[in-house]
C-alpha cells in the first residue's frame, strides 16, 4: 500500500514511525508527522485524543506488526530457507537500506523503548508487544525449518536482539560492518539448530 492509498489517520502512525525511527520519540512532533503525512493538524487530535503517547504506540504496534509480516515474505524469497538465511534476510534489509540511502535509521520499536519505556507504562507494553508481534512470526519460521519448538522462541529473541545491537552500532559507526558481522557469526548458530 503506497501512501497514497492510506488515509490520514494511516499516513500520520506510518509518518510517525518514519519520524521516530529517524529522530527518535522526543524529536518527533505531532505537527512534524501532521506534515509528513500531508494531513491536516487538526485532525491530530481527531485521530489521537490520547496525544503523542497514543501515536506513538500506534507507530510502535504498526513497526511490530510490518516487522511480524516481513518474516513471511523473507521466506517466501528464499528457495530453501534455512535460520542462517532468515537472519541474512532480516540483516540485509538495513544493508540495503544503508546502500540505498547512504545513511540508516533506526528501529520505531527500539527508539520508542529507549525513550519512553521506562517513564511511560503504556509505551513499555506497546514496545514489548511490538517484539512480541516480530518475535513470534520469527519463532515460527524457525520451528518451520526444523528447528525444534523449545529453542525457536529464544533463538528469535536472540536474532532479533542481535540485529537491534548491530542496528545501533552501524549508526554509530556509519557502518554496516556490525550488521554484516552478525549475519556471518550468527548463520552457524542458527543452522546448526536446525534438525532438517
Amino acid at each position: 500500500m503506497t501512501g497514497t492509498e492510506r488515509g490520514p489517520r494511516e499516513r500520520m502512525v506510518f509518518s510517525a514511525a518514519q519520524l521516530i525511527r529517524r529522530d527518535g520519540v522526543g524529536a518527533t512532533g505531532m505537527r512534524e508527522v501532521a506534515a509528513h503525512a500531508g494531513a491536516p493538524r487538526g485532525s491530530l487530535q481527531h485521530y489521537f485524543p490520547g496525544g503523542k503517547e497514543q501515536l506513538v504506540n500506534e507507530a510502535v504496534a504498526w513497526a511490530g506488526r510490518y516487522a511480524g509480516r516481513r518474516v513471511a515474505r523473507f521466506m517466501a524469497g528464499m528457495a530453501e530457507p534455512t535460520p542462517g538465511g532468515l537472519f541474512a534476510a532480516m540483516v540485509g534489509q538495513w544493508t540495503d537500506e544503508y546502500q540505498t540511502a547512504g545513511s540508516l535509521s533506526g528501529c520505531p520499536v527500539a527508539a520508542a523503548t529507549v525513550d519512553c519505556a521506562s517513564t511511560r507504562s503504556s509505551t513499555r507494553e506497546a514496545t514489548a508487544a511490538a517484539f512480541t508481534a516480530w518475535r513470534a512470526p520469527v519463532a515460527e519460521a524457525l520451528t518451520s525449518m526444523g528447528v525444534p519448538s523449545e529453542r525457536a522462541e529464544p533463538l528469535a529473541t536472540l536474532m532479533i536482539s542481535s540485529l537491534e545491537g548491530a542496528i545501533i552500532l552501524s549508526r554509530a559507526e556509519g557502518d554496516v560492518r556490525p550488521l554484516r558481522t552478525v549475519a556471518r557469526e550468527l548463520a552457524p548458530l542458527l543452522d546448526a539448530a536446525a534438525s532438517r
